[in-house]
């Protein structure tokens, strides 16, 4: 039989952090009077961090493990502890101690008043001011506006989803940011839940300004995906019809300037009609490239992003 509550963990070079983590874990889930389980994935961590999660998973079968062959990233560390989790519940958190246990009890009684994913909002973050809480405060607005969803804090990885929610969901790049923007697309209720921001203690963080860009370019991919994954004809036809008018009205011109005002025929003007017109072709021909693409994209079967070396107390299927 299945656990109740599964907590997901991506873990990349963590060591110092793992056995506080789990001790309070530990303790947390306990008091909750349900069946739960942990699991780890090491995604191809190098400081040691795979022994002390093969000590701990050895002493508690609750704690599964899995070691990935090298450094997938975190969205791809989510995924494989997603599809190895047996749940009814899902919980993501960070192994670094700076999301709290403790907060956990607080998002499954939200999520327990009738919504389908409940993210942690670090109100109070206890990170640098210009490299950290800036450009998330700037992200996490953006995100927003684009896609509908008003979350204060994309980027904090405590989250709580009902399982249902991952069915047809599929993450890469740093797409597990976006799910609750993902869920909500597809009728899901999203919630908020005010949390703790603690100071990293062991080790140092993996995040700076470069994953903003990194994070930008996904929300683009993922604006695509769900305004034109179906139809992307209708992104790059509507693009090429647009270049071929202004190239139909730059030729228009051109006629007019010749027969009314005694201009010439080959004039930049004419290059540029023809330059627009040319544009507009390729871009409806890369449409219809999109569209083979895109069909046997959602009639083939979907790849893993990850490798597993190693796993630890998975029940096999």
């Amino acid at each position: 039989m299945g656990a109740e509550l599964s907590v997901v963990i991506p873990v990349y070079d963590e060591r110092g952090n793992l056995v506080p983590l789990y001790e309070r874990l530990r303790g947390v889930l306990d008091d909750l009077q349900k069946e739960w389980e942990v699991l780890f994935v090491d995604d191809g961590s190098s400081d040691g961090s795979q022994e002390v999660l093969r000590e701990i998973a050895a002493k508690d079968p609750r704690v599964k493990l899995i070691l990935l062959r090298r450094n997938f990233g975190q969205t791809a560390a989510i995924a494989a502890g997603v599809e190895h989790a047996s749940g009814r519940v899902i919980v993501t958190m960070d192994a670094d101690l700076q999301n709290d246990p403790e907060d956990i009890p607080r998002l499954l009684d939200k999520l327990e008043e009738g919504y389908d994913v409940v993210s942690g909002w670090r109100r109070h973050r206890q990170e640098p001011l210009l490299t950290r809480r800036f450009p998330s405060m700037v992200a996490n607005r953006l995100i927003s506006f684009l896609t509908g969803v008003k979350l204060h804090d994309y980027g904090c990885s405590l989250k709580a989803y009902h399982r249902e929610i991952f069915k047809n969901l599929r993450l890469y790049g740093e797409m597990h940011r976006f799910i609750p923007a993902c869920a909500s697309w597809v009728g899901a209720r999203i919630a908020e839940v005010e949390v703790k921001d603690h100071p990293r203690r062991y080790g140092r963080s993996k995040y700076g300004l470069s994953r903003t860009f990194s994070v930008l370019l996904d929300l683009i991919t993922m604006m695509f995906l769900q305004r034109y994954s179906t139809k992307p004809i209708r992104l790059f036809g509507g693009a090429g019809l647009m270049l071929l008018l202004l190239g139909g009205l730059t030729a228009l011109f051109v006629i007019y300037r010749r027969l009314f005002l005694g201009g010439q025929w080959m004039s930049p003007m004419i290059l540029i009609a023809f330059f627009f017109a040319i544009m507009g072709v390729m871009f409806i021909l890369l449409g219809l490239v999109a569209e083979l693409i895109i069909r046997t994209y959602h009639e083939s079967q979907g790849k893993p992003i990850y490798v597993i070396r190693e796993s630890y107390n998975l029940e096999r299927g």
